[in-house]
């Protein structure tokens, strides 16, 4: 029975032995993946969807979304610990939970990891839009600058970033990291300078109302902009790459997490005191749907009128500095993101070819889909494929909708790591545990409370994506994974794959030179 095929934890660490990444990152290293899989759409252009749905008590849903996130994280350093190899949620439910539900969480996070890069893709363009109109005044016609759902035919720009990112990642992954380390201290920098100068000029009277809509608007916003956090688990996926990973993975994990929730409430703060953060209401008083075609109809008959509030911007950090006099300085941060949002595009494709990597290696998935390029080294087909998908939904799709679809498969995940973390605490009480998450029977069932409830917040396309994505993944499962699993066929070690990733290059490997790894016997 497919509920009953379970790889052992020791079976797991036993075939990482054999087909492993090498091992070359640090905590310093990990923690600048989570920061820079982290930081990125989630607060340089979802803040206008939160405040869009909860006005300035959207400062309350970071809190809300970073609490989620936080007990989520605890049980993830946790596992990591335990079992540090590549494959994130996937594989502790594999080891805990069984084939069918690992497949079910390997296939939510594709889910996330495609459409997160498509959504950072969408923000990318808004950022690069409005530099390049205030700062050289070219202006992008706006039927290829926005999608149908905006008013517009195609998104062009987010299209082309796509598949620029796509083919460095096809180039190698060791100039890929080298391009990561690099933006996320643009990133850091640029935010810090934002709410350097913002802070000082905010006016407490922009937050009031302080929830225009209620607490339901707070939560709302909170299972959108959860969107913001969910790259820590990125982390997780190097786990076969990391140096001393049962102390450096949770380190890492919920380091990355603490930095960024700092920034988050100093920036909302900052756009909130600034320049309001007051939601658009139709002519009935009543909240309009971030993303939808009516909200922006009702930010086009605004902008005819002199007015773009903040909840319309497609550049919402930069355009609160241009509003309190810092064009410049707007632009300098419209630059910043157009230089870092790709490095999130990079880190979730990365991510997501990681976990088809290891779900090709217990067999669910064609080991073909993980073949290496003869030159580069880098599993070039899966990204390609990944690639095209990731590409079209940027193209077509407004980056609200997005981040709620990838928000669906992702607080999946997460909701079965905080099951998997409390079955293993009965089942394999005595097992070495590197890390032991605190309290872990409060905190397991608030991170499975906290995600359930996020869920149903979110809007009803989004919840409805989720289970239509999972029939697809289940047809999948039963036509090839069903019948091609090693652990059902009773094969140890994968067969016929030996050459799947010895050659890769590791994701942080700063060596002058490539040394492959020897494969054990």
């Amino acid at each position: 029975m497919i509920f009953w095929r379970v790889k052992s934890l020791d079976a797991i660490l036993a075939t990482a032995e054999k087909k492993s990444l090498h091992r070359s990152l640090g905590v310093w290293q990990l923690t600048l993946l989570g920061v820079g899989a982290i930081i990125g759409t989630g607060i340089f252009v979802l803040t206008a969807e939160a405040a869009q749905k909860a006005g300035p008590g959207m400062m309350i849903a970071f809190v809300i979304a970073g609490f989620v996130c936080a007990v989520a994280a605890l049980c993830y350093s946790e596992l990591s610990s335990m079992v540090p190899v590549s494959g994130s949620a996937y594989t502790y439910s594999y080891a805990v939970l069984g084939e069918f539900v690992a497949w079910i969480v390997g296939w939510a996070l594709i889910l996330e990891y495609s459409v997160a890069a498509s959504a950072v893709a969408v923000g990318w363009s808004g950022y690069f839009v409005g530099l390049l109109n205030n700062s050289l005044g070219i202006e992008i016609p706006f039927a290829l600058a926005n999608g149908p759902f905006a008013g517009g035919i195609i998104n062009l720009p987010a299209a082309i970033i796509c598949l620029l990112v796509i083919g460095l990642l096809v180039i190698g992954t060791r100039e890929s990291a080298t391009f990561n380390a690099a933006l996320v201290a643009v990133k850091i920098t640029a935010l810090t300078a934002f709410i350097a100068l913002v802070l000082p000029v905010a006016d407490l009277e922009n937050f009031q109302p302080f929830l225009p809509l209620g607490s339901s608007g707070v939560v709302a916003a909170a299972a959108s902009i959860f969107f913001a956090y969910v790259g820590f688990d990125a982390v997780s996926t190097a786990a076969e790459e990391t140096k001393n990973p049962q102390r450096n993975i949770p380190l890492a994990l919920i380091g990355s997490l603490a930095i960024c929730t700092l920034f988050y409430l100093l920036v909302s703060a900052g756009v909130i005191g600034a320049v309001g953060a007051q939601p658009v209401m139709d002519a009935a008083g009543n909240s309009l749907s971030p993303g939808s075609m009516v909200m922006a109809e009702q930010c086009q008959s605004l902008a005819t009128l002199g007015q773009q509030p903040i909840v319309c911007s497609r550049e919402a950090l930069a355009h609160v500095l241009r509003e309190i006099g810092w064009e410049k300085v707007g632009n300098l941060l419209g630059l910043a993101a157009f230089l870092a949002l790709p490095s999130v595009i990079l880190m979730m494709l990365f991510g997501q070819t990681r976990i088809f990597f290891v779900m090709s290696r217990d067999g669910l998935l064609p080991e073909a889909l993980s073949r290496i390029h003869a030159r580069f080294k880098t599993p070039h087909i899966v990204t390609m494929v990944t690639g095209i998908g990731v590409t079209f939904a940027a193209a077509f799709l407004p980056v609200g909708k997005l981040a709620d679809i990838s928000n669906s498969g992702t607080l999946f995940a997460f909701m079965v790591v905080a099951f998997t973390v409390m079955i293993l605490r009965i089942k394999n009480k005595d097992r070495n545990r590197p890390f032991r998450a605190p309290a872990i029977w409060l905190v397991g069932p608030l991170a499975i409370v906290g995600c359930i409830t996020l869920f149903f917040f979110l809007p009803t396309d989004a919840k409805l994506v989720f289970p239509i994505w999972t029939g697809i993944g289940l047809i999948v499962y039963f036509l090839y994974g069903y019948r091609k699993s090693h652990v059902a066929l009773s094969i140890k070690t994968p067969t016929g794959g030996e050459n799947i990733i010895e050659p890769i290059r590791s994701l942080a490997d700063y060596r002058d030179g490539y040394e492959p790894l020897k494969q054990k016997n």
